[in-house]
């Protein structure tokens, strides 16, 4: 019996975006989260965390105000009491406090008109109004720092845009639960392993990557017009080596994104743990690098379709797989370091895209502490 546990499979329900005349995407996605189940989730009366990233001003990857609205009026059909929610930012941008961050929601579409509920910052005003969670076998952390008021909620549903990621190689639903539910000190440990370095062969001095830099972790030499990090002062984000043009700075810990990839599995797993969850995915304008960025690339992949599951690491392999599926978009960041000199091919589209990158070690040890299955029944809805 014990044996048929570990091989049994999770259900992954799949559509396309091949719409009928008298339907968009936003339907169809409700079609898709019914089909898989979401109407058995006592939501009555209860409140529910619909987490998910509202975009970087600038960018316009991000997922559209249309698809948290279709899940919102679902919720609100159930008798739940929907909020959109996300938590600030460490770097500078136009997220790091809930103030500049509803700004930034609204501009970027998500207002309570349009998405037909409040948009809640989970983690307060400055980042700090956060709760200690137990993580259940972790071996990283021990106690994840959660946005409050997303560790308020009775119910948690994520909804995700499935990116490539200049750190994490993709961005899925567990980064988007992991990472995105910390609050400003849950991010900083889950980034704490890594410090980057900088090849001053390559280093050109733009100044690029202080634009990125929110704790003084970056000084520039005016008299060798060269950058170098101040070790005392960063923090591990990250941020400067997606910045960067010229590949000039990478982490000088080997380890550090598959630290990184560790704690934020242990992260989803405190947010997720105890209460009920669904999880949606939306893998469309794959850019190579995150949402979080002011700004975006062209596609690596073509647009893929929409996931659901009730297993968030069954929904990040299903993701992935059906990525690797595509076939590479020219000119994109992909096609680019494909026909780059030197080119060593991982068969991987997302290592590929992103050198520097790993991934596999966030799904490994997501099964290990018991978030979910990695293997899948895929179930397609028409």
């Amino acid at each position: 019996m014990a044996e048929d546990k570990l091989t049994e499979k999770s259900k992954v329900f799949f559509t396309s975006f091949r719409c009928r005349p008298d339907e968009g995407p936003a339907d169809k996605l409700k079609r898709l989260v019914k089909a898989a189940g979401i109407g058995n989730i006592d939501m009555d009366g209860k409140f529910v965390a619909i987490k998910m990233h509202f975009g970087e001003l600038g960018n316009m990857a991000f997922l559209r105000p249309n698809y948290a609205r279709a899940v919102v009026d679902m919720v609100k059909q159930a008798g739940g009491k929907p909020f959109l929610t996300d938590c600030n930012t460490l770097y500078p941008g136009s997220r790091k406090n809930a103030i500049e961050h509803l700004y930034c929601a609204w501009e970027n579409g998500f207002t309570p008109l349009t998405v037909g509920c409040p948009v809640i910052i989970g983690d307060g005003l400055k980042g700090t109004d956060d709760v200690e969670v137990p993580v259940a076998g972790g071996e990283y952390v021990k106690n994840a720092k959660i946005g409050h008021a997303i560790m308020d909620a009775d119910i948690f549903i994520s909804l995700t845009h499935f990116k490539g990621h200049e750190m994490t190689g993709f961005g899925g639903t567990i980064k988007n639960i992991g990472m995105g539910c910390g609050s400003r000190a849950g991010k900083k440990e889950q980034h704490c392993n890594g410090k980057p370095i900088i090849d001053h062969d390559k280093c050109r001095g733009c100044k690029r990557c202080m634009q990125e830099c929110a704790n003084d972790g970056l000084v520039f030499n005016p008299d060798t017009r060269k950058m170098s990090i101040d070790p005392d002062h960063c923090v591990g984000c990250g941020r400067c080596v997606g910045a960067c043009n010229f590949d000039a700075i990478s982490f000088a810990n080997n380890a550090a994104n598959k630290e990184l990839n560790c704690r934020m599995a242990e992260y989803t797993k405190a947010v997720v743990d105890g209460r009920p969850q669904f999880h949606i995915s939306v893998v469309c304008d794959v850019s190579p690098t995150c949402d979080c960025h002011a700004g975006n690339d062209s596609p690596i992949i073509p647009d893929v379709g929409m996931f659901a599951s009730f297993d968030p690491l069954a929904l990040d392999q299903a993701c992935v797989d059906a990525c690797l599926r595509q076939t590479p978009l020219p000119c994109s960041q992909l096609t680019d370091e494909m026909a780059a000199p030197g080119f060593h091919d991982k068969h991987d589209h997302f290592d590929n895209a992103n050198p520097n990158t790993e991934y596999k070690t966030c799904l490994a040890h997501a099964e290990k502490i018991g978030l979910g299955r990695r293997q899948y029944e895929l179930i397609s809805v028409k």
